[in-house]
């Protein structure tokens, strides 16, 4: 059990850090795409993209795996995180296109993984997922060439579309 000082330090730490002003500005997105692995699963969730300028993206989100493993109907919940990376200066129309590196991760695989995004909203990702201990989904393994095709769209922007 923790002691009464460690308690304080964490309290203590969260609130410090909840009373910082951070630079970056929070957008929130609502995702569906694509994602192959070993089965193909179509995907529904939210993320959370931060940024303090447009170099450096930040991105967290979960989301819901849906499909067919062995004939029979399965969902899985998704973690993910991503950095987005475009140090081009110059640019006139912002950037329109970025380097992504980032993981995710079910209850069934780990996968690290790379690709583009165009304007951070239209996602190509590629990786290799990695089984956590022999779980399978209805019999199948989850390991292998991972692929993902994701649409981020911002809350914002559905906000707006319907005023």
């Amino acid at each position: 059990m923790m002691n009464f000082r460690t308690v304080v330090a964490i309290l203590t730490l969260f609130f410090l850090s909840t009373a910082a002003k951070a630079q970056y500005t929070m957008h929130k997105m609502i995702s569906v795409g694509y994602t192959y692995q070993n089965q193909s699963f179509g995907e529904v969730g939210g993320k959370l993209l931060f940024l303090k300028n447009d170099d450096v993206i930040y991105r967290v989100g979960a989301s819901a795996l849906m499909g067919s493993a062995d004939s029979k109907f399965a969902i899985m919940p998704k973690l993910q995180a991503d950095i987005l990376l475009n140090f081009q200066k110059d640019v006139d129309f912002y950037h329109s296109y970025y380097f992504l590196a980032g993981a995710e991760g079910t209850n069934k695989y780990i996968a690290p993984k790379i690709g583009v995004t165009l304007f951070g909203m239209l996602d190509l990702t590629g990786g290799y997922a990695f089984p956590i201990g022999d779980t399978r989904l209805n019999g199948k393994e989850m390991k292998g060439l991972n692929i993902n095709f994701t649409l981020n769209i911002p809350t914002v922007f559905i906000h707006d579309m319907f005023k």
